[in-house]
């Protein structure tokens, strides 16, 4: 096999692999939503894995949230790395809080709701997009306009009435 074979087969299977898991973590992700009336947290209560929302746009990088700065928004509690954070989302949580729930962008394209890891996202036109892992993230970078569109089109049917 040539070396741009074994890299096409490498990149395959890598896709492959993260759309199996997708597909696993579907139902789960599926029954948060439903808990949740919209986004997507942990059993805990906790939204999106713990990030601060916020440091996303304004630290421009991926800050685990403390409990001692906390609020709840729509059914969830969201951590924030300090109390300006904290502040911030109060004032305005639509700006900060995550496309698609807070699910994975890319699954959502893909018409899966997903969890996510949060050190996974980017901004796109001060909107905030997680993704599943690096290698989803990788693909999703391929051609995000793509994906967002497909996303938009899925996640209101994702969404129980």
């Amino acid at each position: 096999m040539t070396s741009s074979c074994k890299k096409g087969a490498t990149y395959l299977l890598g896709v492959w692999l993260a759309l199996t898991t997708m597909q696993v973590v579907a139902a789960e992700a599926i029954n948060t939503l439903e808990k949740s009336g919209l986004f997507n947290f942990e059993p805990s209560g906790i939204a999106i894995r713990g990030a601060d929302t916020v440091a996303y746009f304004t630290e421009r990088t991926y800050l685990p949230g403390q409990p001692q700065y906390a609020t709840q928004w729509r059914g969830a509690t969201w951590q924030f790395a300090s109390q300006q954070h904290l502040e911030l989302f109060e004032a305005n949580p639509e700006q900060y809080a995550p496309q698609y729930g807070g699910y994975c962008a890319y699954g959502v394209a893909q018409n899966y709701l997903v969890k996510i890891e949060p050190d996974n996202w980017s901004i796109i036109e001060g909107k905030l997009y997680l993704n599943f892992n690096g290698g989803v993230q990788s693909t999703w970078e391929a051609n995000i306009p793509l994906y967002i569109k497909q996303a938009n089109r899925h996640f209101p049917a994702l969404v129980p009435n």
